[in-house]
């Protein structure tokens, strides 16, 4: 296959095609390497807690990596970042003359300023594991299972539900932070599709 091959068939793939994803399942993907189920974790704030506990935590955490044979974890920062807007703020601060104006150029970098503080501790762990259907063990039970033995460990984890699911492949591909629902189809939030 030639190059203008490749490129017309990458052209006419569907984007879980070009992902790498035959579908979306309740609580993951199912690739040509099998099914990963995602459990997010929500993450301690590290600056509150001594050093041995973190310590402990990290230790819990290679446990639980080294654990697992199929196992994966996932760090994505799910927040927007500020630093275009902020320079952007004081690049027109320099330019600007009039007292009025440069006030509520002040006004509005520190207000960027203190949402970026809020915003601080909005990354997202997500821990993928590789189901495997084998034995009499049924899905929910292994689900459970892997679940335990995350909070056994001292984390605070939760099976990653469809619009998890879909916002941390948004995160991944395309750094959306700001999308709340993912709709299953392009337009099917303005389209009646019980014809009423």
């Amino acid at each position: 296959m030639n190059k203008k091959q490749k490129k017309e068939l990458r052209q006419r793939q569907s984007t879980r095609q070009l992902m790498g994803i035959n579908r979306l399942t309740e609580h993951g993907v199912v690739t040509p390497k099998g099914e990963l189920v995602f459990f997010l974790i929500r993450p301690d704030n590290l600056s509150v807690l001594s050093p041995e506990v973190i310590r402990g935590r990290v230790r819990a955490l290679m446990e639980l990596l080294r654990g697992a044979d199929s196992v994966e974890m996932l760090a994505l920062d799910s927040r927007e970042s500020f630093a275009k807007n902020k320079a952007w703020y004081q690049q027109r601060l320099e330019e600007e003359t009039n007292p009025a104006i440069r006030d509520l150029l002040e006004r509005d970098k520190a207000h960027l300023d203190e949402i970026q503080t809020m915003s601080a501790s909005a990354r997202e762990f997500a821990i993928a594991y590789t189901l495997e259907r084998q034995g009499g063990e049924s899905v929910e039970t292994q689900l459970s299972r892997m679940a335990k033995d995350i909070r056994d460990r001292g984390f605070h984890v939760r099976l990653a539900e469809e619009q998890d699911v879909k916002r941390l492949l948004a995160v991944y591909y395309q750094q959306d932070v700001t999308t709340e629902h993912f709709d299953d189809f392009d337009g099917e939030s303005v389209v009646d599709v019980d014809g009423v």
